[in-house]
């Protein structure tokens, strides 16, 4: 009796992971821990640039009556970027992603200005440690883009998952709600690195 019991249970087992396998209940596992582990890295990109503009904004305020305005704005920029929340959660909650995301846009676009802007200054442009801190910044950025196109083209294939017939059942049951992502809207913006030119002044 025993061993049939066991046996039973052993087949009951076996059907429920061939249930679980075709109704896409692995490939959820296996696309949420890739999302998470592509957002990881988009977060470490954006550490990695935030800690670099007090560098930045330090080696820039020793030039002589740089525009004020386009530093406070990096600095203010820089502030709320780091100042949100950022939680494995996140990912999952449409208007927090927003938040995440306009923030960090605030602040490429805020850099890029202050990247425009050091090129009227010849000393500042001649000075190695800001010329090695724009590359620097031009590499993260490049970085940032990179880890961006991942988590997006991680999320596109969790939600095609997610939204599509048998598997949208499968999501309903275990609530595997499609996740937001980076909108289009002003991407070529956001993901522009600020122009680097080792170029002569212009007069």
């Amino acid at each position: 009796m025993a061993l049939l019991k066991r046996w039973l249970m052993t087949i009951a087992l076996g059907l429920s992971a061939v249930t679980l396998t075709g109704c896409g209940y692995n490939d959820f596992q296996r696309l949420d821990e890739a999302t998470k582990s592509a957002w990881s890295e988009v977060l470490n990109q954006y550490q990695r640039r935030a800690d670099l503009v007090p560098n930045i904004v330090a080696t820039v305020k020793g030039q002589a009556n740089f525009e004020q305005e386009t530093l406070t704005r990096v600095v203010e920029a820089r502030a709320k970027a780091t100042s949100i929340q950022v939680t494995p959660e996140t990912i999952n909650n449409p208007e927090a992603f927003n938040r995440f995301q306009q923030a960090q846009g605030e602040l490429s676009g805020a850099l890029s200005r202050l990247m425009a802007v050091s090129e009227r200054y010849p000393e500042l442009q001649a000075n190695q440690a800001f010329r090695d801190l724009r590359v620097t910044l031009e590499g993260t950025e490049n970085r940032i883009t990179v880890a961006r196109n991942r988590y997006i083209q991680t999320v596109q294939e969790y939600n095609v998952l997610a939204r599509s017939f048998p598997t949208n059942l499968t999501a309903k049951v275990f609530s595997y709600d499609p996740k937001p992502n980076f909108t289009v809207q002003n991407e070529a913006e956001i993901s522009k690195p600020p122009t680097v030119d080792f170029g002569a002044p212009k007069k």
